[in-house]
């Protein structure tokens, strides 16, 4: 299937700086960082994947696979995903494409937070993010105080 970069930023452009009541809000307790994009990248795969435990979806705030919503989580799901849904890989930053997606760890330890890639170049800085938790919409990938950053590349989906 078609993994649909264009509907994935169009999602972030609209949620961005607000919240689809469809989906509860993390902020609060822990962070929507990776909600968020997550409704972005279903708004371009429209498939979710049911595997108990190891899958990617979402059906309630009870009713959630993990990588949904845990940064570690989504990166394993996306790397290694060989059934239902957006699958990827590791690149270097310079592969970045609208609806990709960008980790980071400010910390150089922990990564914590992950971000919708909105348009951009082949540098950092060229590179514009779209986030939850602190809202933005193509927000320099530069403007960051990260320590490691890492690029999943969305390579398809699987239905």
């Amino acid at each position: 299937m078609h993994y649909d970069r264009s509907a994935a930023v169009a999602y972030a452009r609209k949620w961005a700086f607000g919240r689809n009541p469809e989906y509860y809000d993390f902020g609060g307790i822990g962070g929507d960082c990776t909600n968020f994009v997550s409704q972005c990248l279903y708004a371009g795969a429209g498939v979710m994947n049911f595997t108990p435990e190891l899958g990617w979806y979402y059906l309630s705030p009870d009713d959630r696979a993990p990588a949904w919503t845990g940064v570690i989580y989504l990166h394993q799901f996306l790397i290694t995903n060989r059934g239902p849904g957006p699958f990827g890989e590791e690149r270097p930053l310079s592969y970045a494409e609208p609806g990709d997606v960008v980790q980071m760890s400010f910390d150089g330890r922990r990564w914590s937070h992950t971000m919708l890639v909105t348009g951009g170049g082949t540098y950092p800085g060229d590179i514009l993010l779209a986030t939850h938790s602190y809202n933005a919409f193509d927000r320099p990938m530069d403007t960051y105080a990260y320590q490691l950053a890492r690029l999943i590349h969305i390579s398809g989906v699987r239905a």
